[in-house]
């Protein structure tokens, strides 16, 4: 009697942080959003960093059931945001259905950066996002000890993902005792970020999510222009090389990892 082959379990893919409302975009978004559920992508979480970018993206959101959002006003671009974006934050979360706050954070990667505007403008967004009840998407640039501080001291307990993650074993546990997953994207398909692939290999597979942080954070060896969404598949093929498990595990639990941290069911 003639038995079918074992089908591999399909893969399914989930971008847990992509700017995909970027300038760079307009001529080739509509063809990406009608690409990615053909090509296996679940989902996208698209994180705002400018006030005048959130009405677009609740757009987006509300015509796409594959596209979620995050609001946030991101630390690198603070000559864009004024007082009253925060009051327009809080206004935002009553009306709409989030996901997320974000991309907020503190970015030290220049030496003149303005910290105490950042940090003041980071702590009101996690008090926001306290008060909504919502997870933050993360924004970490030589800050991880001022971020996990900030965290305890303001007892944030709604979690999160760590964009672009690129700190210690030690801090992404201290990160995990906050509810945080780690997410990872084209800086791992690099071979000489050995560190970081080191992190990815031995790290829970519950603590990681996928991204692609498009149209920036290009994979190893891509040659066009811009990143895209639909890289997640290279960014999945060096995990799934560096880690032990079946690539359809892989794929399994960091897609439900990003579904379950940003409340998507």
């Amino acid at each position: 009697m003639f038995k079918p082959k074992h089908k591999e379990p399909e893969i399914k893919l989930f971008d847990s942080h992509c700017h995909l409302d970027f300038p760079v975009f307009d001529k080739d978004r509509d063809a990406i959003l009608s690409t990615m559920h053909k090509v296996g992508i679940e989902g996208i979480l698209i994180p705002g960093v400018t006030q005048d970018k959130w009405r677009y993206l609740r757009q987006l959101a509300a015509l796409r059931p594959d596209v979620h959002v995050a609001l946030g006003l991101h630390p690198m671009f603070l000559k864009e945001h004024k007082k009253q974006h925060l009051h327009d934050l809080e206004l935002a979360i009553t009306v709409n259905n989030l996901s997320a706050i974000g991309e907020i954070g503190l970015d030290y990667y220049e030496k003149e950066a303005d910290r105490k505007t950042q940090i003041a403008l980071f702590k009101a967004q996690i008090e926001i996002a306290k008060s909504a009840g919502l997870p933050v998407i993360l924004h970490v640039r030589k800050s991880h000890e001022d971020i996990l501080l900030y965290l305890k001291t303001l007892h944030f307990e709604n979690g999160g993902i760590v964009h672009a993650y690129n700190g210690s074993m030690e801090q992404a546990k201290r990160y995990r005792d906050f509810g945080f997953k780690l997410g990872f994207g084209g800086a791992m398909t690099y071979p000489r970020a050995v560190k970081l692939r080191a992190l990815a290999a031995e790290l829970p597979l519950s603590d990681i999510v996928l991204e692609t942080d498009a149209p920036d954070m290009k994979p190893y060896n891509y040659t066009k222009d811009h990143n895209t969404p639909l890289n997640i598949f290279q960014n999945f093929n060096t995990l799934v090389e560096l880690r032990e498990e079946p690539a359809h595990e892989i794929a399994t639990a960091t897609t439900r990892n990003s579904k379950q941290i940003l409340g998507i069911h």
